[in-house]
């Protein structure tokens, strides 16, 4: 059984494999730019582990920005994170000995291939889950070296380069959309987004929209749960 679980959890990590190599390869030039070596592009991927962040923490190191600039501006690009976390506890309450570094390692790409709470028939699910976040924290990691080791001998213009994540993240979504047939988790998603985008505004909207759409489903899932 843990050699199948092992096979199948490789197997669901494989789309954010490229995704992940590619960005971390972005992420590892950009700090090679600003005058970072390979153990603090390294260093940032393996503790800190969350790629938008990761980027705009290159800025923040640069701008020497104060660490409570860095404190809120961390909580505001991953606010998001507590939402993700919500939803899954769930599924990870019987995690037992995994379920520190599966909670440390819940980024966008692995909620969307774990948050259906499905695991391979004939797999351990814990393992499972905690491989399948190992697997993708790898391919950051390796990435992210790769990028400041080349940076160091070529040279690569950076300009745009940040838009990346949004790729991937939209990849990621469309993935989900594509392999789900409950598309009302999704549209709520963008609805309130696009909501709270036009209230809010492009600089704070992020938080709001968050509490729109957990507030939405929750709705949702009561109104399932009481037709049940």
């Amino acid at each position: 059984m843990r050699k199948k679980t092992i096979i199948k959890a490789f197997y669901k990590s494989i789309p954010v494999l490229a995704g992940y190599i590619v960005l971390g390869i972005g992420f590892g030039i950009l700090m090679r730019n600003a005058g970072y070596g390979v153990l603090w592009a390294g260093a940032m991927s393996i503790f800190i582990y969350a790629g938008s962040l990761q980027y705009v923490g290159v800025g923040l190191i640069t701008g020497g920005a104060s660490v409570i600039t860095a404190f809120f501006t961390s909580v505001m690009v991953n606010a998001r994170h507590l939402f993700y976390s919500i939803s899954m506890i769930d599924k990870y309450k019987s995690a037992g000995k995994y379920k520190p570094y599966l909670i440390f390692a819940l980024t966008d790409e692995t909620y969307s291939l774990l948050c259906d709470g499905m695991a391979s028939k004939g797999t351990d699910p814990e393992l499972y889950r905690f491989l399948v976040s190992l697997f993708n924290h790898c391919y950051w990691v390796v990435g992210s070296l790769i990028g400041s080791l080349l940076g160091t001998v070529l040279p690569f213009p950076t300009d745009g380069i940040e838009f990346s994540m949004t790729a991937l993240f939209i990849a990621a979504f469309t993935e989900q959309w594509l392999s789900s047939k409950d598309h009302i988790p999704a549209l709520t998603g963008l609805l309130c987004t696009l909501l709270s985008l036009i209230i809010f505004g492009k600089s704070s909207f992020l938080i709001p929209a968050m509490l729109l759409i957990t507030l939405v489903l929750t709705l949702i899932r009561k109104k399932e749960e009481a037709a049940s």
